[in-house]
């Protein structure tokens, strides 16, 4: 199926603005919790970074999918590592209420923003092959625009919509917030298994990190 030639892909600045705010929230992290100096994950994100746009910006589609892989997989490593080292302090009470609760905040809203980018990037086949199709018709989410008819999509002016990131931002947010989709029913079984393992992340921050840390107020 074609490209529809009239339509703008969606931008993908926001994918790379969320894993560079990403990166500034593990940067804020105490040393002990993160993997090497605080800024070596900010490097080796904007070194994987580049490479990914300039194969996106010159058809590499292969690369491109390699380096964005890559990129998300590192950040993802250097997040749930730094869960686990904090999970592995709280026993000997080292770290201040005050410090876990903005390490707590840090790593969930990380936890959002990184399994969007996963949602966005695997959905569909990745965005180079939303692109290419045009029309989004079939993914791992059911959006509400792609259960209406026809006739319906085209009077309410989405007969040409596709996901965009904020679509996907907004199932990791009530991922992490409600623990489960709300209005985007979730079809296969590889997007089931990333927001179980989103879920635990976000549910092992507020309830043992956030929760401790009020109670020791």
């Amino acid at each position: 199926m074609p490209r529809h030639p009239t339509i703008d892909p969606p931008a993908r600045w926001p994918v790379v603005a969320a894993m560079l705010v990403i990166c500034g929230l593990y940067s804020t992290l105490p040393k002990e919790l993160t993997i090497g100096p605080e800024w070596l994950l900010l490097v080796v994100s904007v070194a994987l970074i580049i490479p990914t746009s300039l194969t996106h910006r010159s058809g590499h589609v292969r690369l491109n999918n390699i380096f964005a892989h890559t990129s998300l997989a590192v950040i993802t490593i250097g997040l749930v590592t730094s869960l686990v080292l904090l999970l592995m302090r709280l026993p000997a009470k080292l770290d201040s209420p005050l410090r876990i609760l903005r390490v707590a905040f840090a790593l969930w809203t990380g936890n959002v923003l990184l399994f969007a980018c996963w949602y966005w990037r695997l959905d569909g086949g990745g965005p180079n092959k939303r692109d290419e199709l045009g029309v989004h018709t079939d993914g791992a989410f059911l959006f509400p625009q792609m259960t209406m008819t026809k006739e319906l999509r085209r009077q309410m002016g989405e007969d040409e919509w596709r996901p965009a990131f904020s679509d996907y931002l907004f199932v990791a947010f009530n991922t992490s917030t409600a623990f489960s989709p709300t209005d985007v029913p979730v079809l296969s079984r590889w997007a089931k298994i990333l927001m179980m393992v989103q879920s635990v992340i976000s549910l092992t921050t507020i309830a043992l990190l956030a929760a401790r840390a009020v109670n020791i107020l």
